[in-house]
């Protein structure tokens, strides 16, 4: 992933003072009244800082993100906006939550007034380009909606959604255009060292083509080679009255359409409406992963309606029933706005894409038609999302979480790349390291996930974990370890391999394969090869067995000019990576007081680290890394040696220090929902250390009370009686009405609904959780013997 490129800005010069439009918007940012969740949601908490997170209009899982954009290329601005810019570039229709890379940001929408511009400038210097100032008293948003008011042109601008069509409302003060940019998208950040002086890199899309059907639609395609590289998106744009004239630009320069159309790499189109004052213009913009009929008919199917207002109240009784039975009692208003803002975060990917009629462009690149009932995904960030979000969704929307499921099950048999590592619009990114997708079917499997069958996926798994050479996998079956002076990231890649391993001997076991089964646990133990007895820390190791010098624990290589050893994380972080086998972890530093100490020390350790390190590695406490995925798990990892206490201490303190609500309230990337999850699954008291296991060890809740869903009706609610800022450690635990000494539940249990009282006090219960037979299971242990 990038690194962090900090770019200035140039205050905008001048301004036309045009007044402020007086048509009115809807009443987004009035009092809330905590009657419902939706009520609740900051869309937002996390669009500052380093959250990456978007404002705009989406459904739950929906295809079009349709959301304003006020940069495209720096790290900051991955999901097009940034709560620190004072210029928009317009609005186009899919975008990233929380990623640390750029993509998508298809189908820009400029509402213009005045003459034609073509240049998108940029954020130091907006004059003379199709940007507009705006300020954030003037913007509005919730769950389904977004609206802003552009105080230089009056123009004031309304975004609402369906599950495949972006809706946009337009008043204009005066006649008007709109431009469509076809250019525009995600492109590499330029080079610090060159900004003035060389132009910006362009995005880089390597065909498209526009073209009009009638005078109120404008259909188009293109391929874009960005980090998805290859991918295809195409769109039907429909404007609810005739605009006077299109014209056409390539390379922003003005061209004849040839039978209504145009075709290049670099495209444009202006649609003029004279008339635009007369009253509001609604425009409809369709998408498709499979072709411009799709898109036309998604346009028909999702985007029938012209009714605007009438798409907004459908989109937010959308959001209403995607947050249904959720609700805490006794929070601040802040606290209610995170925790509810927090599971919206957690519902917005994976995405939709597939088209009304069952289409979709696979993973092969061939289109393909589902069966009824079936849909199939884009957006899954499998590094991050497979540690909460998936345990979360399977737990509070299983019907959901089945089907995404389901969808990474159909992509292991469709892709020629191997089971998914980071997919997106029907395209292998490859992006981070492991093949998590192992990760998410095995817990399906585990869990009961309907549809999904094992015997049908183990030989493309097989085919990985036995015969693949990609990524290392050659040595780290031979040698028991990737070598980091022969593989980048080789110890990061070590311990996910292993943890890989555990998951796919689950999906060999359920296949009947037992004999692959025993040899995938057996190899799931590789992560001791690279713990150092000595210096007490997971290491980096060479080809020929020795340790790689020089060793820093903060460092991310040892040899930074040319390796990097661990995946965003260094030695501190990555020492306690494994989630599958802690007890055979805490073997190796000694036993329980060895490995409490080292947790000790991970969060006392000073916080400082290397220049070379990535912006990912953010939130820290001590040496532990809350703002990266790495580190989710850790705080839990007391409970194994026997003082859950100090995991009910350490996530209270996460809970209430590393989220705000406030836009730069998230203290790292959001990544398609994973911290958002954390939250949610951390204020309930639960977290799921190995989501193969199927086992969710206690925390300790942050509200008195809290109700979720668990599917087919039934609903658990969580209390803790005594809670207060002083009583965070859990002093006894009922389910049910029956004490319940174990540190840990299952999701056996928790699926069949109930009451899980924490009764909560100022000061440690030691007892609670620490005999060896009531800990958290690991390797497929319940607890351990005394």
């Amino acid at each position: 992933m990038s690194g962090d490129m900090a770019i200035s800005r140039r205050a905008l010069i001048g301004g036309t003072g045009a007044a402020a439009l007086t048509a009115s918007m809807p009443a987004i940012a009035a009092p809330r009244t905590g009657k419902r969740p939706v009520d609740w949601v900051d869309p937002f908490i996390g669009t500052g800082g380093h959250g990456h997170t978007y404002p705009g209009a989406t459904r739950p899982f929906g295809m079009v993100q349709l959301s304003p954009d006020t940069d495209n290329a720096r790290w900051d601005a991955c999901s097009g906006y940034h709560h620190d810019d004072t210029t928009m570039l317009g609005f186009s229709h899919t975008h990233l939550s929380g990623t640390g890379v750029g993509d998508l940001m298809d189908v820009l929408l400029v509402p213009r007034t005045g003459p034609i511009i073509l240049d998108p400038g940029s954020l130091e210097r907006p004059e003379g380009s199709y940007r507009q100032r705006f300020v954030h008293t003037d913007e509005r948003a919730r769950p389904g909606y977004y609206a802003v008011r552009f105080p230089d042109s009056g123009i004031a601008a309304e975004l609402t959604v369906t599950d495949r069509v972006g809706y946009h409302r337009y008043r204009f003060p005066g006649s008007g255009h709109i431009l469509v940019d076809l250019a525009h998208g995600a492109r590499d950040e330029p080079d610090p060292a060159s900004i003035g002086f060389d132009p910006p890199r362009p995005t880089p899309v390597s065909d498209a083509s526009l073209r009009l059907i009638g005078r109120d639609t404008l259909v188009g395609s293109r391929r874009v080679q960005q980090w998805a590289n290859g991918r295809v998106i195409h769109f039907a744009l429909r404007v609810s009255r005739p605009f006077a004239e299109a014209r056409f630009f390539s390379n922003d320069r003005a061209v004849a359409p040839t039978g209504e159309g145009v075709s290049g790499a670099s495209l444009k189109a202006a649609l003029l409406f004279p008339d635009a004052a007369t009253g509001p213009i609604v425009v409809r913009v369709a998408l498709s992963g499979v072709d411009v009929d799709g898109a036309l008919a998604n346009l028909t199917a999702n985007g029938a309606s012209e009714d605007f207002d009438r798409v907004v109240r459908e989109a937010d009784a959308a959001w209403d029933v995607a947050l249904d039975g959720l609700s805490i009692e006794g929070a601040s208003e802040a606290e209610e706005r995170i925790f509810y803002t927090a599971a919206y975060h957690a519902m917005l990917a994976p995405t939709l894409f597939s088209d009304s009629d069952g289409r979709y462009r696979g993973m092969d690149t061939a289109v393909h038609r589902l069966s009824d009932g079936d849909h199939n995904y884009s957006t899954y960030s499998l590094w991050d999302s497979y540690r909460t979000l998936h345990p979360l969704l399977g737990l509070i929307r299983p019907e959901r979480n089945a089907d995404l499921v389901r969808g990474l099950a159909r992509m292991t048999l469709e892709t020629p790349a191997g089971p998914p590592v980071w997919p997106l619009q029907g395209i292998e990114t490859h992006c981070m390291i492991g093949w998590h997708s192992a990760v998410v079917i095995a817990e399906g499997l585990v869990k009961g996930v309907p549809g999904l069958d094992a015997a049908a996926i183990w030989p493309a798994i097989r085919e990985l974990a036995f015969h693949s050479e990609a990524r290392g996998l050659r040595p780290y079956r031979e040698l028991g370890y990737i070598p980091s002076d022969k593989v980048g990231e080789a110890a990061s890649k070590t311990l996910e391999y292993a943890y890989d391993d555990w998951a796919m001997a689950v999906i060999a076991e359920r296949a009947g394969a037992s004999g692959d089964a025993a040899r995938l646990r057996a190899r799931s133990r590789n992560y001791r090869n690279l713990f150092d007895h000595k210096t007490g820390f997971i290491r980096p190791r060479l080809a020929d067995g020795t340790w790689a010098e020089p060793f820093d624990p903060r460092a991310l290589g040892h040899d930074t000019a040319h390796w990097r050893d661990f995946t965003e994380c260094n030695a501190w972080q990555a020492t306690f990576l494994n989630q599958h086998d802690v007890y055979g972890l805490i073997d190796l530093f000694g036993g329980d007081a060895a490995f409490e100490a080292k947790l000790d020390a991970l969060f006392a350790a000073d916080s400082s680290l290397p220049k070379d390190a990535p912006p990912d590695v953010s939130g820290l406490v001590g040496q532990y890394a809350h703002g990266n995925e790495p580190s989710h798990h850790v705080a839990y990892l007391y409970a194994y040696c026997g003082v859950p206490w100090k995991t009910q201490a350490r996530v209270r303190m996460l809970l209430e220090g590393q989220y705000r609500a406030a836009p730069d309230g998230l203290s790292g990337n959001e990544d398609c929902g994973q911290m958002s999850a954390w939250y949610v699954m951390s204020a309930l008291g639960l977290y799921p250390v190995d989501p193969v296991s199927g086992a969710y060890v206690f925390g300790a809740p942050l509200h008195p009370r809290a109700t979720v869903p668990v599917g087919r009706g039934r609903s658990l609610v969580v209390e803790a009686p005594g809670i207060s800022a002083d009583a965070v450690y859990v002093q006894r635990v009922s389910w049910n009405g029956q004490p319940w000494t174990r540190s840990w539940i299952g999701h056996g249990e928790l699926v069949k609904g109930g009451r899980l009282i924490f009764q909560m006090g100022s000061r440690p219960n030691p007892a609670f959780g620490r005999d060896p037979a009531d800990r958290p299971p690991s390797f497929g242990m319940v607890g351990r013997s005394a």
